[in-house]
C-alpha cells in the first residue's frame, strides 16, 4: 500500500474514532467521583471558617476549557446543583483566543495574565464592565492565590463564554478572572447574593491537591 493511502486511511480511522456516531465528539465528562477527597476538604474548610454550608463552588482548570469545569456543589446532599463553562488566564498568549484550552499555565504574579490555583472567598458583589454587569470579589487565602485583590482577579460574566459545552474548541481566556456566560452569572448570582455568609470557592489544576498550598493567615 502507497504511503500516501495508508496514512489518509489512518487519519481516518483516527478521526472517526474521536467522533460518536451522529458525527458529534465525544465530550469528556465531569464525574464526581473524582471530587470526593476536595469534597470533604472544602466541607471541613467551610465548618472552620463559618462559610455559607449550602453550598460551594470548585473549578478544575486541569479539564478541557471546552466542558463545564465549573462545578456548583450541594452540601446538604453532596451532589452537583450545576456546572457551567468557566474562562481561564491567557498567560502570554493573546487575549481572546484558546491556545492553552488543555493545558493553562498557573501564576500568582500581578501582569502574567494567568489563572491561580487555591481556595477563594468570594466576596462584596459589585459592578462590573462585563457581561451582566455584575461581579464578585475574590479573597484569595492561599500562598498560590493571595495576590487576588491586587491583580483584580474577580469572579464575573462575559459575553464571550458560551452557555454550553463548545468541545473540542475551548472557552475563549482573559486575564486570569475566572468568567463564565450571562446565563451561567444570573443562575449563580441568584444562589450567592441572598446568603448571608460567604461562599467558597475553589480553583484546582492537574498538580493541585488538598493541603498542598500553604494557607495565608485571614488575620
Amino acid at each position: 500500500m502507497k504511503p500516501l493511502l495508508l496514512f489518509l486511511l489512518l487519519s481516518a480511522c483516527l478521526f472517526s474514532c474521536n467522533k460518536t456516531g451522529d458525527n458529534t465528539f465525544n465530550v469528556p465528562e465531569i464525574d464526581p467521583d473524582d471530587y470526593q477527597t476536595y469534597l470533604r476538604e472544602a466541607k471541613s474548610y467551610i465548618h472552620h471558617n463559618n462559610l455559607n454550608d449550602d453550598f460551594f463552588i470548585l473549578i478544575d482548570l486541569g479539564k478541557h476549557s471546552g466542558i463545564n469545569r465549573l462545578m456548583v456543589w450541594n452540601l446538604t446532599h453532596d451532589t452537583i446543583h450545576s456546572t457551567h463553562l468557566v474562562s481561564h488566564g491567557c498567560g502570554d498568549s493573546p487575549w481572546g483566543l484558546d491556545l492553552s484550552k488543555e493545558q493553562p499555565k498557573f501564576s500568582n504574579v500581578e501582569g502574567s495574565h494567568c489563572s491561580s490555583v487555591g481556595k477563594y472567598i468570594i466576596g462584596e458583589r459589585g459592578w462590573s464592565n462585563w457581561g451582566n454587569h455584575v461581579k464578585y470579589l475574590l479573597h484569595g487565602m492561599d500562598t498560590t492565590n493571595n495576590n487576588a485583590l491586587c491583580r483584580e482577579i474577580v469572579f464575573h460574566s462575559w459575553d464571550l463564554v458560551q452557555d454550553s459545552v463548545v468541545y473540542p474548541a475551548g472557552t475563549p481566556e482573559g486575564w486570569g478572572c475566572p468568567a463564565v456566560s450571562i446565563n451561567s452569572m444570573k443562575q449563580i448570582d441568584d444562589l450567592l447574593w441572598q446568603k448571608e455568609r460567604n461562599t467558597l470557592m475553589w480553583i484546582i489544576g492537574d498538580d493541585t491537591f488538598p493541603h498542598q498550598a500553604e494557607v495565608v493567615s485571614q488575620n
